[in-house]
């Protein structure tokens, strides 16, 4: 329970702080690629003749990028190395660079993972993707996360190998073949028979199972295809068998007679935490699969079973009237005086005539809850439930004709519903499998809370309280399924021909457990020397979170002891949803700690789940379900609806998902790529356990994509055909703003290895994303274009650095961002010439990944840097949307400010875009007809504004002051607030004293800029 201790007792104003810094830079980032977008959209609607020309051209051959020698074609050139021409396209074009990179990665052997490497393993299972169809959005965030991880860590001189793996996902593969089945041939599976059933699932399997793989690769996805495996294959079939008979043999899998979860729908049992629970407090309607109007829930209806020998009657209370079919007693408690009269009576059952007994049962009985009368059902057949709530209505109309019929009122209640198929559960009597969980669920508790030897790390912390919750209260696991799709559970009836009982599986301790049908027929030998019998395999199938509960084991050889097995297990890290903590994750540690004797992995990575950008959970019914590859290659809006029309839905429904889809989708999805796409995902995952995708978002990151793009064609142009790039820089030689960008890549390197180290995904993006943006094209390249400019002498040595520096900056950027966009980065970073008497790394996701370079970090320069850029943000903000240069003032009241500010004169006018600038003190007068604002307390600029309106700027000024005003009186409040010393840390006092210094002397130097312009107006 500690973490969410610690939760609860964060500083509550430190975390608004933090929040509020967040959601400003999310606000920033936003509004940066709106901006893009805009801009982007707005050169793509006026394209130029030369580039209506390339279109025509590119069309006849098939290609997007513009320049030739891009070019590969599909047929001859798959798996060859993309041939890159020496200059580069004018734009960005997602299908153009994504091509042809990814099948040359996997024809190059880069994904495989070596057994025999000295390196060490890191290690990731894909959670196996339903082999029911396509990928969806949530496949994608795992893919794009789970491929960052790799790429990095192989980048970092690991033996990195990430598994891919299909689920066969037993019902809802099932429940999809006999659908198309019955399209096509009006046959149920039973009409087809088991054996030819079961051949057509694996034909569809064979149609359908490529389409995610597919879709895996063209996300970029890193798999090590070469151990590819199906949880009905072969070796996990071996896997899933061996299991079963070792947990047998100790004792751990049983049969017996029990209640069961069963599901109409699906026509099998389902285990516990299958089952949903919806509170219902009164009398409610709700939809029911196979029924046409909604059923009646929460009202227990009463009605009267006549009494033997004409004594009256007794009236029983009931919520599922149509059971009373089946009703052989009636129960009362034997203290209940208002039945005394009926002990060792009878009732009559008024449809068939038979004798109901009435029974006495102190425990079963609350004498206060309904008539205080309970209706007795034994065990229901499968076929009760098919026409139940038809049944329902039957009943009551024919007890209401009999006069038996008492009424209904309302009733609280639980009801249980499928997680799969929205049925309402039954119970049901029925011999299954059983798992029991306690001790593996004891051994899988322990090695998450286990402070002194935790095995097991959950992240987010927050879970392990759940994990906790869910283990201490586990109840053993029912693995019988009634399907045919799936394994058949290795266990075998022994019935001999005297049996008195003939129905299968009639005698409880008639059963064989086997390998093999081989093998059972030896064990039965052993077991009834001799006695002729015959075998019958039980038609069941396991639960398929049984099979996938063994897939960390299971995919590297086990039972087998493979060099996989012996490399690679424990695998690092699990990376899932959390809405499966329990269906799976527990399941696999379970199986793991048992069998495998160790926990499946160290680590457990659980994501957000994806919601529509409404908040809205993803459904075919509303319309906003997203296809990755529609968002990577685009799609119109006729292209959605005509996905929509073949989902066999309702056609009320369609008309609202259609209606959904035109509201959120316009005009379609625009084409954004495989990496802008999955820089997206990642970049969400900061978001709470929930992510609202807003696509437009991912439309911003593509023209984010577009301006990496463009820096490193610029760059490109200013370094030259001839340029050699140097084995290393002196950092101390270089112009300011070169140390000053090496040193804060330097502090972005770090920020981005701590933060995938600690599975902060998003703030690994954002660093990389803010470096690459805000300081790398923003201030770094725009301070070096005057070096390209003419031929000032004292520009060439400062040319040359910039070019050195340049080149360190983009080498260095790409490997950083290449895991989570890899075409992109492969692309741009096969562009960059190579230092001298180097050859290149045939990969850029085999290049090391950046670690920080000591001697680049220089704190005294970034600080100078801060003050310039500050300057810089508070003359664009004087210039608001004037595009004109203007001449500028910068007053300085220390000599220190001064001597920075004059060092630093060309990078102030280069970006805040000056006509000049003029270094003043408070000595000097303060320049006529200029806008004032003021930086710090050591620090204003003046920018000339031509006619000013002095009563306009002493308003602003005067606005500015009473904002600093209220921000000093809540801060004066806080920290005058009974308790505040106890309450807040000694740093934090620390920083809210300076605080209140600095908006003391921001105050006084406005108040000084007022008098300022007061003095001009009156002159």
């Amino acid at each position: 329970m500690e973490p969410e201790k610690k939760v609860e007792t964060e500083d509550p104003e430190k975390k608004k702080k933090k929040e509020e810094k967040a959601r400003e830079k999310e606000l920033k980032k936003l509004k940066y690629l709106e901006k893009e977008a805009a801009k982007n959209q707005a050169k793509e609607q006026r394209p130029s003749n030369a580039s209506k020309k390339g279109e025509r051209r590119n069309a006849k051959r098939g290609a997007v990028d513009e320049n030739p020698d891009d070019y590969i074609d599909p047929h001859t050139d798959l798996g060859k190395k993309k041939l890159l021409s020496r200059q580069m396209a004018k734009d960005y074009h997602p299908s153009a660079v994504e091509k042809s990179w990814y099948e040359w990665w996997e024809k190059s052997g880069f994904f495989v993972a070596d057994a025999s490497s000295s390196k060490p393993p890191f290690v990731i299972v894909l959670p196996p993707p339903n082999v029911t169809g396509a990928l969806h959005i949530g496949h994608a965030l795992t893919a794009a996360i789970e491929d960052t991880m790799i790429r990095w860590r192989r980048m970092s001189g690991y033996n990195a190998l990430w598994v891919p793996g299909m689920d066969h996902a037993g019902i809802a593969t099932q429940v999809v073949v006999e659908k198309k089945i019955m399209n096509e041939s009006n046959k149920t599976r039973h009409d087809m028979g088991r054996e030819s059933f079961i051949k057509e699932v694996w034909n569809w399997k064979k149609e359908k199972g490529g389409m995610i793989l597919h879709q895996l690769r063209c996300l970029g996805a890193s798999l090590d295809w070469s151990r590819e495996c199906f949880t009905m294959d072969d070796r996990r079939s071996k896997a899933v068998t061996e299991a079963f008979v070792r947990l047998y043999k100790e004792g751990l899998i049983y049969r017996d007679l029990r209640l069961v979860n069963w599901d109409c729908v699906l026509r099998t049992a389902i285990s516990d935490i299958e089952v949903d629970y919806i509170d219902i407090k009164e009398r409610t309607l709700l939809k029911v699969p196979g029924y046409d109007k909604p059923v009646e829930f929460g009202v227990l209806a009463s009605f009267a079973y006549p009494l033997e020998g004409g004594l009256g009657e007794i009236v029983v209370a009931t919520t599922r009237v149509e059971t009373m079919l089946g009703d052989t007693a009636i129960a009362i408690h034997p203290d209940d005086t208002k039945y005394s009269h009926l002990h060792g009576k009878y009732a009559i059952h008024p449809f068939n005539g038979r004798r109901l007994p009435i029974i006495c049962d102190a425990i079963l009985v609350d004498p206060k809850f309904g008539t205080g009368a309970v209706k007795i059902t034994p065990a229901h057949d499968p076929n009760d439930f098919e026409p139940r709530f038809k049944a329902r209505e039957a009943v009551m109309e024919a007890l209401e004709k009999k006069g038996l019929y008492r009424g209904s009122k309302n009733n609280e209640m639980r009801l249980g519903v499928c997680s799969r198929s929205n049925d309402v559960v039954e119970p049901l009597i029925k011999p299954q499998w059983y798992v029991n969980c306690n001790n593996m669920a004891k051994q899988a508790l322990d090695a998450v809370i286990d402070e002194k030897n935790t095995l097991l790390e959950i992240i987010p912390k927050q879970y392990s309280a759940d994990w906790k919750r869910w283990l201490e209260n586990i109840r053993d696991w029912c693995i019988s399924r009634q399907l045919w799709w799936g394994h058949q559970i290795p266990a075998w009836y022994v019935a001999f021909e005297d049996d008195k009982l003939k129905e299968f599986g009639a005698y409880s301790d008639r059963w064989v457990v086997a390998r093999s049908e081989g093998e059972a027929q030896e064990e039965a030998n052993r077991l009834y020397n001799g006695k002729k019998f015959h075998l019958t395999q039980d038609p069941d199938v396991l639960d398929t979170w049984f099979s996938s509960g063994l897939f960390p084991l299971s995919v590297l050889g086990w039972p087998d002891d493979t060099d996989d097995l012996k490399a690679f297990y424990p695998t690092s890290v699990l990376e899932t949803g959390h809405d499966i903590l329990f269906f799976w994750v527990a399941r696999m540690v379970m199986l793991g700690m048992k069998l495998g004797g160790d926990v499946p992995f160290k680590k457990v990575y659980l994501h957000p789940m994806i919601r529509d950008a409404h908040g809205r959970k993803m459904s075919k019914s509303l319309g906003n379900v997203v296809d990755p590859i529609e968002v990577i290659s685009g799609i119109s809006l006729e292209g959605l609806q005509k996905r929509l029309e073949g989902a066999n839905l309702d056609p009320k429904e369609l008309v609202i998902a259609k209606e959904g889809q035109k509201r959120d989708f316009p005009k379609g999805i625009e084409e954004c790529g495989a990496d802008a796409l999955r820089f997206a995902l990642v970049s969400y995952t900061a978001q709470s356990d929930k992510i609202n995708l807003d696509i437009q978002r991912v439309v911003g990151y593509r023209h984010w994509c577009n301006k990496l793009w463009n820096v490193v064609r610029f760059a490109m142009s200013k370094l030259g055909d001839d340029y050699v790039p140097p084995l290393n820089v002196i950092p101390d030689a270089l112009p300011f703003n070169c140390q000053w960008i090496l040193s804060v890549l330097n502090k972005t390197i770090s920020r981005t290895v701590k933060s995938l180290e600690s599975y902060e995904f998003s703030d690994a993006a954002d660093a990389v994303y803010s470096w690459w943006l805000y300081q790398l094209c923003d201030v770094f390249i725009e301070t070096i274009k005057p070096y390209f400019t003419g031929n000032d002498p004292k520009f060439v040595t400062a040319r040359s650095s910039a070019q050195d520096t340049l080149w360190l900056c983009l080498d260095n950027g790409l490997r950083l961002l290449h895991p989570f966009i890899p075409f992109i980065t492969e692309e741009l970073w096969q562009r960059l010439p190579l230092p001298k008497g180097c050859s290149r790394t045939e990969s850029i996701m085999l290049c090391e990944y950046p670690s920080v370079v000591e001697c680049w970090t220089n704190e005294k320069v970034e600080n100078e840097m801060d003050l310039v850029e500050s300057s810089v943000r508070n003359l664009r903000s004087l210039a608001k949307e004037t595009r004109g240069r203007r001449p500028a003032c910068v007053l300085c009241r220390t000599k220190q400010v001064s001597e920075i500010i004059n060092s630093y004169q060309l990078e102030i006018v280069t970006l805040a875009n000056l006509l000049s600038l003029t270094v003043i003190n408070e000595k000097d007068a303060a320049p006529s007809g200029y806008a004032v604002s003021v930086v710090n307390e050591s620090l204003s600029v003046y920018l000339d504004q031509g006619s000013l309106s002095a009563e306009a700027e002493l308003g602003k000024i005067k606005k500015k002051m009473n904002e600093i005003q209220n921000n000093r009186e809540k801060l004066l409040k806080t920290m005058d607030n009974p308790g505040y010393k106890e309450k807040v840390k000694p740093h934090v006092h620390e920083e809210n004293v300076a605080k209140l210094a600095s908006l003391l002397q921001e105050l006084l130097s406005l108040e000084e800029a007022s008098q300022h312009i007061e003095a001009q107006a009156s002159t």
